[in-house]
């Protein structure tokens, strides 16, 4: 008596299941920040809030001089509040891509080995890793819906930020900059051991932060030069949080700032040159 084999076929696609892998591992991570809403909230405006009061508020209100412009102390103050409102948007995408992937990142590498249950995930390896990306960007997306209205508003009297939104820009760059800055946090946090993690702010943050144009636009680095070599403004070029910050001034006013079609491809190669480099020491570290 012959037997006929039976074959199973899948439910559905491979494709499929790695997609439902993935956006139940976004609402996993969402379901989190629901239950910590406040010390999401607070994490993301607390750093916009102080740069303001300081600067917008405290300054003005104590004389002194920001913006350096010589056309007034108004003009100056007001020139130098654009600058800003802008470059708080930018830091805080920064900021809240680096937080949330590298710091989450190092935990989960840490003693517990908390990515291990991530990756047993139905989906490969690599899409743990976009996700976590991803989750980041979104974030940084919120962190910049909620750092506007008080980077727009927190200003002594007589201190105005000239706010011109360019929704092309803003709806295009925006998110191109989130998952770029993602991406970085990827890289940090899956080249730092957690205990190493510090070292992260120190050596990389910080100066990522001071250097990336948040204060001022690049083309004012153009008189800090060695003869005729403008060696700050040439060197900051490797640094993202620019680029960032520039498009920012692209998309919320109209001050001047670096040519989009310069803006546009360095992000996209940023992006792509981190994720790569993030998907290769991911994979690396979980099966390590």
């Amino acid at each position: 008596m012959s037997t006929t084999p039976i074959t199973l076929q899948p439910t559905r696609s491979t494709w499929a299941a790695g997609r439902t892998a993935l956006l139940a591992l976004l609402a996993r991570d969402f379901t989190v920040i629901k239950k910590d809403y406040k010390i999401f909230i607070l994490r993301t405006i607390i750093q916009p809030f102080l740069l303001c009061f300081v600067f917008l508020f405290v300054f003005p209100k104590i004389g002194q001089s920001v913006g350096g412009s010589s056309k007034g102390a108004t003009s100056g103050a007001d020139s130098f509040a654009t600058i800003l409102v802008a470059g708080v948007v930018g830091i805080s995408v920064m900021f809240q891509g680096l937080q949330s992937v590298a710091l989450n990142m190092a935990q989960e590498f840490g003693f517990t080995r908390e990515i291990e249950d991530r990756v047993q995930a139905p989906c490969p390896i690599w899409l743990v890793a976009v996700e976590k990306v991803l989750s980041g960007a979104l974030q940084g997306l919120i962190s910049a819906v909620l750092v506007l209205p008080i980077a727009a508003i927190v200003h002594a009297s007589g201190v105005h930020a000239s706010m011109h939104i360019h929704w092309l820009v803003v709806l295009t760059l925006t998110p191109l900059a989130a998952v770029a800055m993602g991406s970085l946090g990827l890289v940090l946090g899956t080249s730092f051991e957690p205990r190493n993690i510090g070292l992260m702010f120190g050596f990389i943050v910080l100066p990522i932060t001071f250097l990336g144009g948040t204060y001022y636009q690049w083309d004012h680095l153009a008189p800090i030069k060695i003869g005729t070599f403008h060696w700050l403004q040439t060197l900051v070029l490797v640094n993202p949080l620019v680029y960032v910050n520039e498009g920012m001034r692209a998309g919320f006013t109209n001050a001047p700032h670096m040519h989009l079609y310069v803006i546009y491809p360095v992000l996209l190669l940023f992006f792509v040159v981190f994720l790569t480099i993030g998907l290769r020491n991911f994979r690396r570290r979980v099966l390590s």
